[in-house]
């Protein structure tokens, strides 16, 4: 990423640095990432009016159908990052103004992401919307607003944060794949980033994209147990089943993988 390691990345930065790295070009410095995770973090709250939509949707709605419509609607909500309505040269005057309004829209994308991730989990399981925590990190308020269930004092595993934090890590930046080529070509006709994001989310829902994570979940619960592993490789080998995860480029993170399974 940007010329660093990504396993250097993985172990020594947070995803949000990451984040940082991927769009300004270089990591941040101490105060700089303070403000960039402080905009992030208050662009995590969303609008009351969006909790009616999630609640639109089925109880089996897929989460990938719900966050596409999700950011879609989003850009209704801000009218100055839409440049249908405040010219076509809203994001490329490269004045300081466009360029505070670009860094806006960035931190609501980032924040919003994993809240209306949480909410498309929730509505799954038919509990009630959670709102985003304060002084937790971005993973550890991912997590707390999927699973809190009204503990006192509830606090995400740090193991487990780590542990998501990393994957995010590894799914920041796989170069021009079918959902950022997506994002860009919509971007090149001057919509809002709303719909930009909401056209990649479409196109990592394709089982041949972002769905093969998806596939290769139901390929394990499909299997069962470590015994049936043998009978399922021979049943791939005679091309009656398809063995998921393999054949793209992967990175393992040995050491977290071992402390989340001992947790």
């Amino acid at each position: 990423y940007r010329g660093y390691p990504i396993e250097q990345l993985a172990e020594q930065s947070s995803f949000l640095e990451v984040a940082y790295l991927l769009i300004y070009g270089a990591l941040p410095t101490g105060p700089d990432f303070k403000v960039f995770e402080g905009e992030v973090m208050k662009h995590t709250f969303v609008h009351v009016d969006a909790e009616g939509l999630f609640k639109s949707f089925r109880y089996d709605a897929h989460p990938m159908a719900i966050l596409c419509s999700a950011f879609s609607a989003l850009g209704s909500f801000y009218e100055e990052a839409n440049p249908s309505l405040r010219g076509q040269n809203l994001f490329t005057k490269t004045d300081a103004e466009s360029l505070a309004n670009m860094d806006k829209q960035i931190y609501r994308l980032i924040g919003k992401a994993t809240t209306f991730a949480a909410m498309a989990y929730r509505v799954r399981q038919g509990r009630p919307f959670v709102t985003p925590p304060t002084g937790l990190s971005y993973t550890s308020g991912f997590l707390y607003q999927m699973d809190y269930l009204g503990q006192d004092g509830y606090k995400p595993s740090p193991t487990l944060a780590k542990a998501l934090d990393v994957l995010f890590i590894l799914h920041a930046d796989h170069e021009l794949n079918a959902s950022c080529t997506t994002v860009l070509q919509t971007g090149s006709s001057l919509v809002d980033p709303y719909s930009c994001i909401a056209a990649g989310v479409a196109s990592l829902y394709g089982p041949l994209h972002g769905g093969a994570n998806e596939a290769v979940i139901r390929m394990l619960l499909a299997i069962g147990s470590p015994d049936n592993v043998p009978g399922y490789l021979a049943a791939v080998k005679r091309r009656e089943k398809v063995l998921s995860g393999f054949g793209h480029r992967s990175f393992v993170i040995r050491k977290l993988a071992d402390e989340v399974f001992k947790e």
